[in-house]
């Protein structure tokens, strides 16, 4: 399998926990981890300490029962944005766990890329699209979208993203991390970028790079 290496002083393999208490969420829910500034920090499943870049601001938590996967999800985003609220990059640190009352789910992920990050084992997968795309009500990006909005964020029209994800154990809970940047700096939309566009050859000389922003944008202790 292709590997990206880790960036060598910038990914520690130590993560750390940290006797913070709960916060709450979107809709009066308790947040299991805990947001100071840029960095996310979990006691358990992992147990991690998650620090973002500087100039990423916290925009809020959401933390809902996806019922139709029987999956727990507790979403934390982070955006860089201009003066007027547009969105140049996003931050989106999530972790989900499939309920006891179905020991039979488990998470899958098809991609042959791996990420090592703070020692551990991560799935990479890349895409581009435009953001006013029709989300499932209940979905994670339409949570991830809704965030936003409330803040008075406002995406950019076409996006790049890179999501990495680990499993652990018996891949019935993970943790997933997905970086986000405006497109529009490539001088290309999402429509031109992906498969069977007009720039689909471009897409795939962005992909490195982006990708590899995106592992820089992470740092564990």
């Amino acid at each position: 399998m292709p590997l990206y290496p880790p960036i060598p002083g910038l990914l520690s393999a130590a993560l750390t926990l940290s006797a913070l208490g709960p916060d709450l969420v979107a809709g009066g829910e308790i947040s299991e981890r805990t947001v100071h500034g840029n960095t996310v920090v979990s006691a358990h499943d992992p147990a991690a300490r998650i620090e973002l870049p500087e100039y990423a601001t916290y925009v809020g938590a959401a933390r809902w029962l996806l019922t139709a996967y029987s999956d727990n999800i507790e979403l934390h985003a982070f955006v860089d944005a201009d003066a007027d609220k547009h969105v140049k990059r996003s931050y989106w640190v999530q972790f989900e766990a499939y309920l006891p009352s179905r020991p039979e789910l488990k998470h899958h992920y098809d991609s042959e890329r791996h990420i090592a990050l703070g020692g551990m084992d991560f799935y990479v997968d890349t895409w581009v699209e435009r953001t006013d795309g029709k989300e499932e009500p209940d979905s994670d990006g339409a949570h991830f979208k809704a965030l936003l909005r409330s803040a008075g964020y406002t995406l950019p029209q076409s996006m790049m993203s890179v999501r990495f994800v680990h499993l652990m154990g018996d891949a019935r809970k993970e943790l997933m991390l997905i970086y986000g940047e405006d497109a529009a700096p490539t001088g290309f939309t999402a429509a031109e970028l992906a498969k069977g566009g007009r720039a689909h050859a471009q897409w795939l000389l962005l992909e490195p790079g982006l990708i590899h922003r995106a592992q820089l944008s992470i740092t564990f202790h």
